[in-house]
């Protein structure tokens, strides 16, 4: 199921995005910036390492994980967090615990065909974004 992710998508839509990025914590100039970028993921796997990169006009941001291993992680918008990544199924679940009071958030990937679908969410506030396998 992991080899799935594999690969380059590009963002096709976001839904609620600005709204998440608030709930967790991100300021209105970076969250005014991320809401207007159409970001392309690229997936790697390599033994039981995954790269994630994030590539866009304003910043590229690379995240190396191993599924179910707890990492300290600075992400994409500049929050410290705890980051775990698990395959629960089809879905890949990131689970961010935030430092120095940051909050919680959880992030699920999905695919369907040539769609990735990532449900990010924070107390309550939900965003959902879609990419379309390049």
């Amino acid at each position: 199921m992991a080899d799935q992710f594999v690969g380059k998508w590009n963002n096709t839509s976001s839904e609620n995005f600005d709204a998440y990025l608030k709930e967790i914590g991100v300021g209105m100039m970076t969250r005014t910036v991320a809401s207007k970028l159409k970001p392309t993921l690229v997936f790697e796997i390599n033994g039981d390492e995954w790269t994630m990169t994030s590539i866009s006009t304003f910043k590229t941001h690379v995240t190396k994980f191993k599924l179910g291993q707890e990492f300290e992680l600075s992400t994409i918008d500049g929050r410290d967090v705890t980051a775990k990544f698990e395959l629960e199924g089809t879905k890949l679940i990131q689970t961010e615990k935030g430092k120095s009071g940051g909050k919680d958030s959880r992030i699920e990937r999905s695919i369907d065909g040539n769609t990735l679908t990532i449900i990010a969410e924070c107390n309550g506030v939900s965003s959902t974004r879609l990419y379309e396998r390049a």
